[in-house]
């Protein structure tokens, strides 16, 4: 009875609107093929209104259930109360409770196939308790009024590979709380951080995720509700706002996903009906034992549909503008994070992980045929070839990939004494022959500066001055660099601890010169990076950098250019890694005409010794390190000099 009406009457969203002659049961079908990327509108609790009468429609999957019902504060927790009916031979249950309104906090009540009762929060709620409770409660996503229509109309018509980006990457918890354990909301973050990340001149925010997650300090990547905000930072709604006031101001938002591995808490998806359901039944696949997680089992086709309809989800529902896709590398790989005798060799005697690699190109094709103008980067930490290609030419389908193995070198680089650094110059160079192999973003993430690895600007040799100098220097480098940017919090004003990710960020650094001088310093950096083409138009195209000496290791400088597509548009960028300054140091540059530094690390006002070249740099009819001719200008020490041309020769101009 109760399938027979929803068979007539269910009504399944779709982009734009809602189409009237989709069928329940047709649903169902996609959901069993792992094709159903809205599962999400047909599980769950959803406000519906059934012969006239208002309520909840309640849905979930459990196939080896021998019964389900829905427990909660309106029935005293008793199962016996709203038993549900299993509509289909594959284990999809419903009911329609009357009466029920939005707020309603719930649980899944399961008789396993052994006979035990298991109290589950369900999978795809879009809302739950503040922990330490674990309840799901019942929310509308029809409730909030969107007001950036100008920056999705935007977003549309931007080519993101041929624009300048670079990312605030937050945990918001960390980043200001009102006493430790105890958050703000998201509509006061929005309040706090978006003119701090406007003023510092960020074009994204990338935020640790915010799924809803038991143990603050798995910073949201041990989840147990994958559709629901975390209740910490307050209701949906306020998430939306949050993304909205973002918007409006010019800033995109991207968020943290985990499709990899899930936390085995018991309220979870783990052993969701009594089996292993959502992760693999073999323990060899299933544990990941480095987190102490299970993997989700790639192969199950329902598993496929909740993953790639969770990301659409985010996408559409909070109009977030990318997912950075936490892990891929321990989905791509069988032995990840494992010894010898943990894991088995797929049916071709290899390593990899075939149904997550047609997992992970499945779910990229989903998200780019409901989304096109999204961003998706994959943190994949190894030299899998192909990863931000399209699947059509055997890629992963990303867009994007984090460079790891330039962060691994430059940061190792930089932790050198100085006196050093000419023996491990190729640590500096080595990036540039496999920079346009991926559409690259240059990270510099939370993952460097905790568990011991020391803050940004503690890892930098030298006393108090040659600290903040080596960090300019380093940060110089990265803009300059090809690639998109990001860095994590802490790091734009040289925070001198590690992340205290149970404390807020030492604000009061802010009070003393350096550290301020060091915000300065990135809000001027970003205003250069923002307003030169040659910085961003080509970052993914060879033609968009060319060396002029990377092979000074002796002094360890290195100068370069960065072209933009208009031949105006190029920059010459000279990076000394030594404390030693140098006069009348040669350096080739491609035209005539006349350069002037516009902007250098080692300026008075970011805190640096002022060796710089105020004065114009004529070119000299004179051949230097494969250009035709040269300038002779000071290299400041641990300093990074941009040089842009600003005239033309006499011979040009005739």
């Amino acid at each position: 009875m109760f399938f027979k009406y929803f068979k007539h009457k269910f009504l399944c969203k779709r982009s734009g609107g809602v189409v009237n002659d989709t069928a329940l049961e047709h649903d169902i079908y996609l959901f069993h093929q792992g094709n159903l990327r809205y599962s999400y509108q047909l599980l769950g609790a959803h406000v519906e209104t059934r012969n006239g009468e208002k309520g909840i429609r309640f849905a979930v999957w459990a196939p080896n259930a021998q019964q389900v019902s829905v427990v909660g504060t309106f029935n005293d927790w008793d199962g016996r109360e709203h038993p549900m009916e299993k509509v289909n031979g594959n284990g999809i249950w419903m009911t329609f409770i009357p009466g029920l309104e939005a707020g309603v906090i719930y649980k899944y009540e399961i008789l396993t196939p052994h006979g035990h009762l298991r109290l589950k929060a369900d999978p795809y709620a879009f809302s739950s308790e503040l922990r330490p409770d674990t309840a799901s409660v019942v929310h509308s996503l029809d409730n909030y009024t969107w007001n950036d229509e100008d920056w999705m109309k935007e977003r549309k018509a931007k080519n993101p590979y041929e624009s300048p980006m670079s990312i605030y990457e937050i945990h918001l918890g960390s980043w200001r709380y009102i006493e430790p354990e105890v958050f703000y909301n998201f509509r006061e973050y929005a309040d706090m951080v978006i003119p701090y990340v406007k003023e510092l001149g960020y074009t994204h925010i990338e935020l640790l995720p915010i799924m809803e997650h038991p143990f603050d300090r798995s910073w949201g990547y041990q989840i147990t509700g994958y559709f629901a905000v975390t209740s910490r930072y307050g209701s949906p709604d306020d998430f939306k706002y949050f993304v909205d006031q973002c918007h409006q101001h010019g800033i995109g938002v991207i968020l943290d996903w985990v499709p990899g591995h899930f936390c085995k808490d018991e309220h979870g998806l783990r052993r969701f009906d009594g089996e292993h359901l959502y992760e693999y039944e073999n323990p060899g696949k299933a544990e990941k034992t480095q987190w102490g997680t299970l993997t989700f089992d790639f192969a199950r086709n329902e598993v496929q549909s909740f993953l790639i309809s969770n990301a659409i989800y985010w996408l559409k529902e909070y109009h977030l503008d990318g997912l950075r896709v936490d892990a891929v590398a321990s989905m791509l790989y069988l032995d990840f994070g494992k010894e010898d005798g943990q894991w088995e060799l797929n049916e071709y005697g290899g390593r990899e992980n075939l149904e997550a690699v047609s997992f992970i190109k499945k779910m990229n094709e989903a998200v780019f045929e409901e989304i096109p103008d999204t961003l998706m980067m994959a943190e994949e930490s190894t030299s899998w070839p192909l990863v931000s290609a399209p699947t059509y030419i055997g890629g992963l389908g990303f867009n994007y990939k984090w460079n790891m193995g330039w962060m691994n070198d430059m940061l190792k680089y930089m932790e050198l004494d100085p006196i050093h650094r000419k023996y491990h110059h190729n640590l500096i160079t080595f990036s540039l022959f496999y920079a346009f192999s991926e559409n690259f973003v240059l990270p510099i993430s939370h993952d460097e500066v905790v568990h011991g690895k020391k803050s940004l600007l503690n890892k930098m040799p030298g006393d108090y001055w040659q600290k903040f100098a080596n960090l300019r220097a380093f940060l110089g480098f990265m803009y300059a660099h090809p690639g998109k940017k990001l860095l994590f919090m802490g790091g734009e004003f040289g925070q001198f601890d590690e992340w205290k990710d149970l404390e807020d960020l030492d604000w009061e650094l802010l009070g003393y010169d350096s550290h301020s001088a060091i915000k300065e310093y990135m809000k001027q950096l970003h205003q250069l990076y923002n307003d030169n083409p040659s910085l961003w138009e080509l970052d993914h195209k060879e033609e968009g950098f060319s060396w002029i000496d990377p092979n000074n290791y002796e002094q360890s400088i290195v100068s370069f250019a960065r072209n933009g597509r208009s031949s105006n548009e190029e920059l010459i960028v000279v990076c000394n890694f030594t404390p030693e300054v140098y006069h009348d140091y040669k350096v080739g540059v491609p035209k005539h005409g006349s350069y002037k530094e516009i902007f250098s690390s080692d300026a008075e006002h970011f805190g640096g010794s002022g060796q710089t070249n105020g004065l114009a740099l004529q070119t000299i009819s004179e051949p230097w390190q494969g250009q035709d001719q040269h300038i002779s200008m000071t290299i400041p020490p641990l300093g990074v000099s941009f040089l842009k041309r600003t005239s033309v020769s006499k011979e040009e101009k005739s």
